[in-house]
């Protein structure tokens, strides 16, 4: 397969042979048939490999997942039906109650209200630290029963690019797996496993399915964690277990072992399974993604640039502009574009941030982002508005943030709408 990204998007996962369809089958069947039940039992100890419930596997969803492995790089990957169940699937698969994990404060709203709540619950304790901080200071928040570091590649909303070498030092330095959450810049942008991480998630919700059209998360494994080296920290890894007859995931599938677990285990369990419907429009979504990356980054770019100068605007954060906080980082790890998403700032209070909002024609406010439509949303007061003020702030979320996603539209368009809006809602 190609070494560039955008024909994998294209060719990657699925190869037919001779005769066989151009494109992936749906294959929308539950079960599937066996003529010996001495086969399925084989099928059920995972000595053999096949499909016999489509909870756990399914072709179309396997062929989707293989595609996104390929672009980012991994060993293994699988689907999930959205990206917080793949975020939740990924930091669960290793971490049982009376565990610890350490995330950056700058992540998306529902993802920080998993972890600290909801995870919580389940006796998995977390130290946010601000992704700015220092070395030290992020070495200060591991404990003795750290079990991962969590992480965006690209903040949503506050578009801060993470410093992938200080993350990954400080999480293999304590001997536990960084996972990052690369749905912003994509594999078009950006391969984390490139830089050390070692596992990846992605809401595919975003910019791979590009759309608005369905949700879904996928989980790939770089495969380069080495768990049995931490044998004792990961005791689900590397020891029997006793509901599959005693397999030992990192001895019997070596670098499939994460995700062979978490398919045996957690989504037979969890059943956050993807529709293979929902797979098969992902995966052709995919095919687009290299041009439309490129089309959302030129966009962005100039749209930002346009803000920065408009006296209207109190701020902008786009890892695009050169005086932008992150740029060196963005040139460092992302040097082809970050995303399509902008964080900036309307002065005067929510309900001058609101007015604008409501003002704007074209784009629409929409619990959404990444799409191929442009679409606005004020995070303090929807997808952040459970966290507290404090809590705002460690996610660089302020109260006169609005995020922006721009689409493929022309980037003249979405510049005239929200020009427009800003001239509506005047103090």
């Amino acid at each position: 397969m190609s070494n560039h990204v955008d024909t994998t998007c294209v060719q990657g996962g699925y190869q037919p042979n001779n005769g066989e369809p151009r494109t992936p089958p749906i294959v929308a069947s539950t079960t599937f048939k066996y003529t010996s039940s001495e086969q399925m039992s084989r099928l059920f100890d995972l000595s053999e490999s096949g499909y016999f419930y489509t909870r756990l596997q399914n072709p179309t969803s396997d062929t989707v997942a293989q595609k996104i492995c390929e672009m980012e790089g991994g060993a293994a990957a699988m689907l999930t039906s959205s990206g917080q169940a793949a975020n939740f699937f990924a930091l669960f698969n290793i971490c049982n109650a009376g565990d610890h994990i350490v995330a950056s404060s700058a992540i998306y709203g529902g993802t920080y209200n998993l972890i600290n709540v909801t995870m919580r619950k389940m006796g998995i304790e977390c130290t946010f630290v601000n992704p700015d901080c220092t070395p030290e200071e992020l070495d200060a928040a591991f404990q003795s029963n750290t079990k991962a570091v969590f992480a965006e590649s690209l903040s949503n909303p506050s578009v801060k690019v993470l410093d992938f070498d200080k993350f990954v030092n400080a999480a293999h330095s304590h001997g536990v797996p960084l996972i990052v959450d690369n749905t912003f810049p994509t594999p078009i942008n950006c391969r984390p496993i490139e830089f050390g991480v070692d596992i990846v998630t992605h809401s595919t919700t975003k910019y791979m399915d590009g759309h608005a059209t369905v949700v879904g998360g996928a989980i790939i494994d770089s495969g380069n964690f080495d768990w049995m080296k931490y044998a004792e920290k990961f005791p689900g890894m590397t020891q029997p277990d006793d509901s599959y007859h005693g397999v030992t995931y990192a001895k019997d599938f070596g670098k499939a072992a994460f995700i062979t677990k978490a398919t045996v285990q957690l989504m037979r369990d969890l059943g956050s399974t993807p529709a293979p419907i929902n797979a098969w429009i992902l995966g052709t979504h995919l095919e687009s993604l290299g041009v439309r990356m490129q089309r959302h980054c030129e966009n962005a770019q100039k749209v930002a640039e346009w803000l920065a100068q408009d006296p209207r605007i109190s701020w902008v954060n786009y890892p695009g502009l050169p005086g932008d906080e992150y740029h060196e980082l963005a040139q460092r790890y992302m040097p082809n574009g970050t995303c399509g998403v902008i964080a900036f700032g309307v002065p005067g209070g929510r309900e001058k941030v609101s007015a604008v909002l409501d003002a704007l024609k074209m784009i629409a406010i929409a619990t959404h982002v990444a799409d191929a439509r442009s679409c606005t949303l004020y995070p303090a007061g929807t997808t952040h508005r459970q966290l507290t003020e404090e809590q705002l702030e460690e996610a660089g979320v302020g109260i006169d943030l609005v995020r922006l996603s721009c689409g493929i539209e022309n980037a003249d368009d979405i510049i005239a709408d929200l020009d427009q809006a800003l001239d509506a809602v005047k103090d």
